[in-house]
Formats: C-alpha cells, sequence, structure tokens
C-alpha cells in the first residue's frame, strides 16, 4: 500500500484507503506513518483512520440490542464480554484510560499482553457474537450482518435476537450501523458522506 501511494502518478481519481489502526501494534503504526506521509504529497489520496474492522462492529452503540433479545440468557452468561466491550468501547471513544478499566479489559483477556487491540476486539466480538445470526470471527461475518433479518437459511425457530420485533431490511441494517458507529464521523472527515 506504501508502494502504490508513493509511485500514484493518477491525479484524475480520488483514493480513499481505509487502514486499520491498530495502535499498539508498532509494524501497524510505522507503515501508516509512512503512508500518511505519500498520502499528504498526493491531493487526491485520503486515509479514512479506523482501529480495525472488528472495532466498528464492536463499537456499534446498538449490538448488544441487536444480537440479544431482551429476555436472552446470553445477556447473564456473557456479562463479562459486555461490561469488557463496554469498557474497551469508552476508553477508545474518549481517550481516556483509567487503571480500573485498564484492569478489567486485562481480566477479561488473560493472554492481553500478548494481543494488540485488534486481537482483543476480535475475540471480544467474537465471544459475544458467537452462536448467533450475528457471529463474526476472522474468516466469518453472520448472516444477520449480510441479509435482510430472518432471510438466514438454517434459522431454527427458537433463535430470537433483538430485531425479532422489529425486522430490518438490509440497507436499514447497513444506515443504522453507519450512524452508530465512528464511519460516519471518519467518512464525512474524508468527504464522504452515505446519501438516502
Amino acid at each position: 500500500m506504501v508502494k502504490a501511494v508513493k509511485n500514484l502518478k493518477d491525479i484524475e481519481n480520488k483514493y480513499v484507503i481505509i487502514f486499520d489502526n491498530s495502535f499498539d501494534n508498532l509494524q501497524a503504526v510505522m507503515e501508516l506513518k509512512l503512508l500518511k506521509h505519500y498520502a499528504d504529497e498526493k491531493d487526491n489520496v485520503v486515509i479514512v483512520d479506523i482501529v480495525c474492522f472488528e472495532y466498528i462492529l464492536l463499537e456499534f452503540r446498538d449490538l448488544i440490542t441487536w444480537i440479544y433479545a431482551p429476555d436472552d440468557e446470553f445477556l447473564v452468561k456473557r456479562s463479562d464480554s459486555i461490561a469488557a466491550r463496554e469498557k474497551l468501547v469508552n476508553s477508545i471513544t474518549s481517550g481516556e484510560w483509567s487503571y480500573k478499566d485498564i484492569q478489567e479489559i486485562m481480566e477479561y483477556d488473560k493472554n492481553i499482553e500478548e494481543h494488540n487491540i485488534e486481537q482483543l476486539a476480535t475475540k471480544l466480538l467474537f465471544d459475544l457474537t458467537r452462536n448467533t445470526g450475528f457471529e463474526v470471527s476472522k474468516s466469518t461475518i453472520g448472516d444477520c450482518w449480510v441479509k435482510s433479518c430472518c432471510e438466514w437459511k438454517n434459522r431454527m425457530e427458537n433463535d430470537i435476537c433483538g430485531l425479532d420485533d422489529g425486522r430490518l431490511l438490509l440497507f436499514d441494517k447497513m444506515k443504522k450501523l453507519y450512524e452508530g458507529t465512528s464511519l460516519k464521523e471518519q467518512l464525512a472527515g474524508v468527504g464522504l458522506e452515505v446519501s438516502r
């Protein structure tokens, strides 16, 4: 990516780069620094700065109410994951890290010393969404993210979620996801907006 931007000759088109900013991964930080340097030299290259794909879903303000029905037993069984998500998202969003929040996140993930923020976000998102139609792992994204509500083949009668009473079309899901995450701000910051 760095080479491509450095050697870019085209000035007619606008290039938007969405690059993971795993701020605690030294290699990613160095690559992003170089990428920004070369992008700043071009009038038609902009960089959208996100933590990572998994974090976008993790920070989605309606995540918990979408994946779990109000009386879902997972709300109790996954209360530690829900609390760790809240601490992590609040800390990153506000930029304020308290010792207590860091300690609680570390208690959630005993291997945190071996993980960077992308790996932690991925693990946390998987722990929250596993065994639901919204399941996200490094290799899959659940049908409930990419289809209109209740259009997935393997849906069982007892598979319910927070959207069961207010089913959404795929377009409406994507619009709410855009509006309920930092994507809206980030894309607007580089001159892009989702219309309609």
